[in-house]
């Protein structure tokens, strides 16, 4: 499956892992997903304003009296991060594209509505239309 991804996907994924971590998730879960396709993503993070990701990392901001987590390369996606894949997935094919980039993987994020990662790009008003219009340019 790992072959499927854009050199660019795989390394959003790989940062969704480091923010998972950074923040003592057990798991990657879809804002992490966010935080890592805005880290590999510049154009993505510059369109919804400089001030997005530290929004976001606040709000994710662990209590300090969370206990750490131990991590591993093997650190599992959540059910809605699985979802958020396939959907990416999906994507890709629909629009005939041989991998899965980043595109495809903000498309997934915005299918999986009610996940937080969606939520979030919501509140900046971006929806799955305005993103599909932009790649079909």
């Amino acid at each position: 499956m790992v072959d499927q991804y854009t050199e660019k996907a795989r390394r959003a994924i790989f940062f969704a892992r480091y923010e998972a971590c950074v923040f003592l998730s057990p798991y990657i879960e879809t804002e992490h997903l966010l935080l890592g396709l805005l880290r590999e993503n510049k154009a993505i993070a510059q369109g919804l304003g400089s001030d997005f990701v530290e929004a976001i990392r606040r709000q994710l901001m662990p209590p300090s009296s969370r206990k750490a987590v131990s991590h591993s390369l093997d650190l599992l996606l959540s059910d809605e991060c699985k979802r958020v894949l396939g959907y990416a997935g999906e994507e890709a094919e629909n629009l005939s594209h041989k991998f899965i980039g980043t595109e495809h993987l903000l498309l997934g994020l915005l299918r999986e509505e009610n996940c937080l990662g969606a939520r979030f790009l919501k509140e900046r008003s971006v929806s799955i239309e305005n993103v599909r219009a932009s790649l079909q340019k």
